[in-house]
C-alpha cells in the first residue's frame, strides 16, 4: 500500500470515529429483575502510522563573549552631606487655640454655693488622702489613691479655668473615692 492511501484511510477512521462520539444515545434502564446482556467487544481498530517530517537542522549564531568586567572601586564614595533645615522657632509656629469650655450660666446663689461644695470636697478629699498616706495598701488601694489624686488634680484645673460646675462634679468624685479608700484600710 501506499502511504498515501494508508493515511487516507487513518483520517477516514479518525473522522468516523469521531462523528460516533457526537451522536447522543439514550437508553432507558432495564428493569432490576431482568439482566441486561454484556455489551458488545469492540473491533480491534488498527494503529495508525504516525509520520513525522524530517526536521531541518538550523544554524546556531556563533556565540560572543561578554566582555570583561569593569574593575569594583576600592571605596564608595561618601554621599553629600546636606545641611538640615533650620528648626522652626516656637513663636513662628501658630499656636493651637483651647477647645472653648462649654459651661451654664450660674447665678450670683448658685456660684457661690458650686464654690462651696468644691471646696469641702476637696477639702474632705485631700484630708483622706494625707491618712492613706501614711498606711501600707495593697494594688487595688494603691490604684484607688491614685484615681483620687487624678480627680483632685483634673478639679484644680477647672477651678482655675472658673469651671465651678466641672471643679464640683470631680472634687465630689474625688471625695467619695477617698472615702471609699478609708473605709478599705
Amino acid at each position: 500500500m501506499k502511504a498515501s492511501t494508508l493515511f487516507s484511510a487513518v483520517l477516514i477512521c479518525l473522522m468516523a470515529s469521531g462523528l460516533v462520539g457526537c451522536k447522543r444515545n439514550i437508553v432507558s434502564a432495564a428493569p432490576p429483575s431482568v439482566a441486561a446482556p454484556p455489551p458488545p467487544a469492540p473491533e480491534p481498530q488498527p494503529q495508525p502510522e504516525i509520520v513525522t517530517p524530517p526536521v531541518e537542522a538550523k544554524e546556531t549564531p556563533p556565540v560572543e563573549p561578554l566582555p570583561p568586567p569593569a574593575p569594583a572601586p576600592a571605596e564608595p564614595a561618601p554621599a553629600p552631606v546636606r545641611p538640615k533645615p533650620p528648626a522652626p522657632a516656637e513663636a513662628e509656629a501658630p499656636a493651637k487655640p483651647e477647645a472653648p469650655q462649654i459651661s451654664p450660666q450660674l447665678s450670683p446663689a448658685q456660684l457661690a454655693d458650686a464654690q462651696r461644695r468644691t471646696s469641702d470636697a476637696v477639702r474632705v478629699a485631700e484630708r483622706n488622702l494625707q491618712i492613706a498616706g501614711g498606711k501600707t495598701l495593697n494594688a487595688s488601694q494603691k490604684d484607688l489613691l491614685e484615681k483620687v489624686r487624678g480627680f483632685l488634680a483634673q478639679a484644680h484645673e477647672a477651678i482655675l479655668a472658673v469651671d465651678w460646675v466641672r471643679a464640683q462634679n470631680l472634687a465630689e468624685k474625688a471625695q467619695v473615692l477617698s472615702t471609699e479608700l478609708i473605709k478599705s484600710i
